[in-house]
């Protein structure tokens, strides 16, 4: 059994979505926390997250219809979709950690 080509290419799609608004949202986190908006930053990673479980979901999917039987051949789309997860996943990382480190920087600046 396989996956049929369209069904890679609207999951691949969702996927690339799903990973941008997510990478779009963690920087947005950072410019927010740069200014001293740390709660808003905080709500950013929150919007973050949502976005990233709905593509790691259809990421999940994908590894589920494999694990059963359905074979496919790898589209150039579905690699490019998963770069586009693995980024973001690599922002929305380093985001919480800025958000961090700019929480701990305007501390120590109002002392």
């Amino acid at each position: 059994m396989t996956v049929a080509n369209e069904e890679l290419q609207t999951l691949s799609f969702t996927i690339i979505l799903y990973a941008g608004n997510a990478r779009s949202l963690a920087m947005e986190a950072i410019k927010l926390a740069k200014e001293n908006k740390i709660y808003e930053a905080k709500e950013k990673i929150e919007e973050s997250n949502s976005e990233f479980v709905k593509a790691h979901h259809e990421q999940t999917q994908l590894l589920q219809d494999e694990a059963s039987g359905k074979h496919s051949d790898v589209p150039i789309i579905l690699v490019h979709a998963q770069d586009h997860l693995m980024t973001a996943m690599t922002v929305k990382d380093l985001a919480i950690e800025m958000i961090d480190m700019y929480e701990k920087m305007y501390q120590l600046e109002a002392k």
